[in-house]
């Protein structure tokens, strides 16, 4: 027997539970790039942490830079209460998107996890954005 199954997998009602939960919670690059190929991604993309200066070197194109330390109600009622928040940071290694979902959920706004954050989308080979404003993602 090996490691893989000396514990049995779980049930499907079990698994389904879990995987749903997970997905509720997170996205990934890949999807979060195809939505923002369309020009009608219906979320606003958040890069969390890192400077401003960190954020003009190099950004997902469509991300607005808020760290989650400003992360207020104040700050988030510039947006409708329903809308839906990605968040990213700087990777597996960077804990700034947990912080961001959780500041977020607690002030009851729907929020998503992008995995993988800066390094995943490079890891991905997607493009980049420069400078101060958000840019864009537009299809080749």
């Amino acid at each position: 027997m090996s490691f893989v199954s000396a514990l049995p997998a779980a049930p499907s009602p079990v698994a389904i539970a879990h995987f749903s939960h997970r997905l509720a919670v997170e996205t990934d690059c890949t999807d979060v790039a195809a939505e923002l190929r369309t020009g009608q991604a219906d979320f606003v993309l958040l890069q969390v942490v890192g400077t401003p200066q960190i954020y003009a070197r190099r950004h997902v194109p469509g991300a607005l830079h808020l760290p989650y330390v400003e992360i207020t109600a104040e700050r988030m009622a510039a947006w409708p209460v329903d809308t839906l928040f990605v968040v990213y940071c700087a990777g597996a290694h960077c804990n700034g998107a947990d912080r961001a979902a959780l500041k977020l959920a607690m002030l009851g706004r729907p929020v998503k996890v992008m995995k993988g954050g800066i390094a995943g989308w490079k890891e991905q080979g997607l493009p980049f954005a420069t400078g101060t404003w958000p840019g864009s993602l537009f299809v080749p």
